[in-house]
């Protein structure tokens, strides 16, 4: 404990934060990636006015409160506290619309990547570039402002992503780490840049509109991992710690996207290698050899930061649908006056659903909080089935509920292996719902029929991730990121890898089978107006 007292007194230490969807986390390294200290701070999206979206003071509130919470840790751990650090990370959800004016003033709220209300622009965007742009990106959300007209559009001076807002008011730096950027614009992994191609045909589209920008000048410059963006100024160390403790003058990363750390907490940046991060949203990443054969709407093409080519298998729902039910079964032992932690409750059931049948018992579900484009449905509402001749018992209720969770993006995955022959050794699963031991590791395995693997580091995702590319800042003229990866940061780190069970993976296909011919059942609870 003294060797780590030391290190946080003399500033030897990196900090790490990532804004996820339901929980901001910050964690403090040393400079081998050993997690010295974590924080937290629970925060929800809100649907206000048919739009996903989190308000802005809200963010620097929840930013805050994990730092805090995170410096409270130290205090009790270490009896000290963080006054300076030789790095920060700032990372957060992919995607949205965070427009701005030349003052810094938001222009409309915060878009995130939750919402489905693009199509239009996200179709034409993708038939223009022949290239796949998701209703989440932030480009398909730009330009379907402009279709729908809206009075912000002159008045814009600045785009960017939650991570690329938060590092801005921190260092007063207008850049983003590319694989953050990746999920704004095209890439084009050559120049480590925007597609110039794709700018240019894009200016071309949107003549009609006479807007005074063009779209490479409100976009953010892009740097890859190991480039320095900026140091901490005193009025953005005010912002992260409002006490006055944090000394300005540290040096920030590249702001990144959870896809990102993602890859980079699961050390899954080469080729051939993938990940999965399972948490509000469920989405695979495969680190391509080569470009796919063909554009896929189910699919998204974005970049590791250090700017190689990845396939994401994105689902906007996964585990919204589990808390609720979970919520609910320990709202009813309370009911009875019984007590139970959230953890245990989570494992209980979770070892339960282990005890299901196989294919559920003919039980049915989708999650389904938001719209999924995967499945073509632009909202969302959860609906739970129970045929008359099902089985319904908790041990399939649970399974069923853990099935449903990866279906949506099951579908992208099962694009790259048939029809692009895409092959993977093992995939990387990291986010809170692999917390409970090999209970989502075995369904998720059997249900894409691959090893997958966790590390002990798993619950803590993207945040280590962030931390781990800060501290790449002082190692990026020592090693490439991969070699910095590979000896000094994983070389000791434990791994579990779990096979496809055979019985689970054919009663998964039987599931998905019910699932895909069910999806209709949604769609007409949407058209009967019952969601509103």
């Amino acid at each position: 404990m003294q060797n780590e007292k030391q290190l946080i007194d003399n500033g030897q230490v990196v900090i790490g934060i990532e804004l996820g969807s339901t929980r901001v986390k910050a964690v403090l390294i040393d400079e081998y990636g050993m997690i010295l200290a974590t924080g937290g701070a629970d925060w929800e999206n809100r649907l206000v006015d048919s739009i996903w979206t989190y308000h802005q003071t809200e963010i620097w509130q929840k930013l805050q409160d994990a730092y805090q919470d995170l410096q409270k840790t130290v205090k009790e751990k270490y009896r000290t506290s963080v006054r300076t650090a030789k790095a920060i990370g700032i990372s957060g959800m992919m995607h949205g619309y965070l427009p701005f004016d030349k003052a810094g003033n938001q222009l409309v709220p915060f878009r995130t990547w939750r919402n489905n209300i693009t199509l239009p622009a996200s179709e034409t965007l993708t038939k223009l570039f022949n290239y796949p742009i998701p209703q989440r990106w932030s480009i398909a959300h730009l330009y379907q402002a402009m279709l729908n007209k809206e009075e912000h559009l002159n008045q814009i001076n600045y785009l960017t992503t939650l991570s690329g807002y938060i590092h801005w008011q921190l260092t007063g730096e207008k850049v983003l780490g590319i694989g953050d950027a990746s999920g704004m614009f095209p890439i084009d992994t050559n120049t480590f840049s925007y597609d110039r191609t794709m700018l240019s045909l894009f200016d071309q589209n949107v003549v009609e509109f006479a807007l005074p920008w063009k779209l490479e000048h409100i976009l953010p410059k892009v740097l890859v991992a190991g480039q320095n963006a900026g140091r901490l100024t005193k009025e953005g160390a005010l912002l992260l710690d409002p006490t006055g403790n944090l000394q300005a003058g540290i040096p920030l990363c590249p702001p990144e996207g959870d896809a990102g750390t993602g890859m980079i907490a699961t050390n899954c940046i080469k080729e051939k290698t993938g990940n999965i991060s399972a948490g509000t949203s469920a989405f695979a990443m495969l680190v391509l050899e080569k470009a796919l054969s063909r554009a896929y709407s189910e699919l998204d093409i974005v970049t590791t930061p250090a700017g190689k080519l990845v396939a994401m298998a994105h689902a906007n729902n996964c585990t919204s649908d589990i808390n609720a039910w979970v919520n609910l079964l320990g709202e009813t032992l309370q009911a009875f006056g019984i007590k139970i932690c959230t953890e245990e409750l989570y494992q209980t059931l979770f070892f339960e659903a282990l005890k299901g049948d196989p294919d559920c018992g003919g039980l049915l579900s989708y999650g389904f909080h938001s719209g999924e484009y995967n499945v073509g449905l632009s909202e969302g509402c959860p609906i739970f089935i129970h045929p008359t001749n099902a089985k319904f018992t908790l041990a399939n209720f649970m399974r069923v509920h853990l099935y449903t969770a990866f279906g949506a993006m099951k579908l992208g995955m099962d694009i790259l292996r048939e029809k692009e022959k895409v092959n993977i050794d093992h995939i990387l699963g990291h986010g809170g719902i692999f917390k409970t031991e090999n209970v989502a590791q075995k369904i998720l395995a059997s249900a894409l029929n691959i090893p997958l693997a966790t590390m002990n580091t798993a619950s803590n995702g993207g945040a280590w991730g962030i931390a781990l590319l800060a501290n790449f800042l002082h190692k990026g003229k020592q090693y490439t990121l991969e070699d910095y990866l590979e000896q000094d940061i994983f070389s000791q780190t434990k791994m579990t890898l779990v096979e496809p069970d055979a019985v689970i993976a054919e009663g998964y296909q039987t599931f998905i089978r019910h699932y895909q011919k069910g999806i209709p059942i949604v769609q007409t609870a949407l058209d009967t107006g019952i969601t509103n």
